[in-house]
């Protein structure tokens, strides 16, 4: 009577009442608390289908010496007998492996072929919706929906083409401001404040007009008003549950983008305005110079035209590339749009026409205009390098290297400074009209992903990812 786990004469033995094998009590025991079945048949077994058996105790046997050839023999067909026994075992297991396995890739391979075919039926809908151009009609808000855009209406032609010939006069002949900060006064700047906001995962920072007023966004779907003379948030914009992707001043009204494709206005804290034109994330805004007209880009490859004095969406206009950044020329007449494939696109306002496009040397992360109307700076995602192009010439005339990743960039009003902000610090780069030379008069380690310029350029509002607003100022 030998045990069929260990192959040894029981000292305890008990048998099962279902297979009727016999084991060694504490063996069987250990093996069916921990896997609740019959080793030998892989039946349910418990505790109560054992039966003991009452054996007598017998002394064993001694065992032989091993110095004949008999039972050297005996010994060695016992060994070949267990090695059989294994072989044979370990045959089985390798069967049943090789069909787990068999099964397993089938099944990633019919996975693996599903989704090829739902990628490939995406990218298809994907091609024939960018094929599709859908426009708004001037209803509540652009609620109805019309193919064919009808662009802007004769009023707003009228607005954009007052708008252009009242700065276009103007720009040239404008004096710098007799309080504006210098060169020399740059040099003396220094984080002079720092502010904690509730936007622990901040994306974007404009300010007012009257530079006493923040607007912050985040990618929790924050928007908040920050008060620069309270040193605090005043308000706090509900946009719902998407993130902000952008955001913006219009006089007073406060305007942001976010991840749902929405554009929604704001005034006295109260939503005036909400629009949803965009098939997919409304990536920025910017706004016209007459305030009247406002523009979103998005993802959907589409740039939209707002009519502020009705609330309602103005036109609609399908480009070639998903876009990311947007801005209008200071004169008006031309809006700018940066787009994944690497090019800045430049459209005509009235007409919707692509009037020009520049090579960036990668997807556009940041634009700006120069006030003196014949610059526009770029900037390409992880470039640690801003390029300056000149509109009359549609070429680079000026490029500057910060050495590290660049998130923003933002001239102020004259056109002299130019602040390029990063994950590693701020620069200002001067531009002197006497000299026509560039000069570096401000770097600081304040990390920034956005960046504004205070009154008279007196200060600088630089915004980190963890929501902590820095001022510099004169020291």
């Amino acid at each position: 009577m030998l045990c069929a786990i260990s192959g040894e004469t029981p000292h305890a033995p008990v048998a099962s009442r279902k297979s009727g094998n016999v084991f060694e009590k504490r063996l069987i025991e250990a093996y069916i608390a921990e896997n609740g079945r019959d080793p030998v048949t892989d039946e349910e077994l418990s505790t109560d289908d054992l039966v003991e058996l009452k054996a007598s105790r017998i002394v064993r046997p001694r065992p032989p010496t091993l110095t004949s050839i008999p039972s050297l023999l005996a010994v060695f067909q016992n060994e070949w007998d267990a090695l059989a026994l294994e072989s044979y075992t370990l045959r089985q297991q390798l069967t049943q492996t090789r069909q787990e396995l068999s099964t397993a890739l089938y099944q990633h391979d019919a996975a693996v072929r599903v989704i090829a075919r739902l990628s490939r039926e995406r990218d298809e809908a994907r091609e024939a919706l960018s094929g599709i151009s859908v426009h708004r009609a001037p209803a509540t808000n652009g609620d109805a929906m019309q193919l064919d855009s009808p662009g802007l209406s004769s009023e707003l032609i009228a607005n954009v083409e007052a708008t252009q010939g009242r700065l276009s006069k103007t720009r040239r002949k404008r004096p710098v401001p007799a309080d504006w900060i210098t060169a020399d006064g740059l040099n003396t700047f220094s984080p002079a404040e720092r502010a904690e906001t509730t936007c622990t995962n901040a994306r974007s920072l404009a300010v007012n007009a009257t530079c006493d007023t923040l607007l912050l966004g985040s990618s929790d779907g924050k928007l908040d008003v920050y008060s620069i003379s309270e040193r605090g948030i005043t308000e706090e914009l509900k946009v719902g549950s998407a993130q902000v992707t952008d955001t913006l001043w219009i006089g007073t009204k406060a305007v942001a983008s976010t991840s749902t494709g929405n554009v929604k206005i704001f005034e006295s804290g109260q939503e005036i305005a909400s629009f949803s034109g965009h098939a997919g994330e409304a990536t920025a805004v910017a706004s016209h110079p007459s305030g009247d007209i406002l523009a979103s880009v998005g993802v959907d490859k589409s740039y939209i035209f707002y009519d502020l004095t009705s609330n309602t969406i103005a036109s609609q206009t399908l480009t070639d590339s998903a876009l990311t950044v947007a801005a209008f020329h200071p004169d008006g007449h031309l809006f700018a749009a940066g787009g994944v494939d690497g090019q800045i696109k430049l459209f005509d306002v009235k007409t919707g026409t692509n009037a020009a496009n520049f090579e960036s040397t990668g997807p556009v992360e940041a634009i700006s205009f120069s006030e003196n109307g014949t610059w526009l700076a770029s900037a390409a995602k992880e470039s640690t390098s801003v390029s300056v192009w000149d509109l009359r010439k549609a070429a680079v005339i000026h490029t500057i290297d910060i050495a590290s990743p660049i998130l923003a960039v933002q001239w102020e009003y004259t056109g002299q400074f130019l602040a390029i902000a990063g994950p590693s610090g701020l620069v200002v780069q001067h531009y002197s009209k006497s000299t026509k030379e560039w000069s570096e008069p401000l770097k600081n380690a304040v990390p920034s992903l956005a960046v504004g310029w205070g009154h008279n350029a007196s200060s600088i509002y630089c915004l980190d990812a963890k929501g902590l607003i820095t001022t510099l100022t004169p020291q």
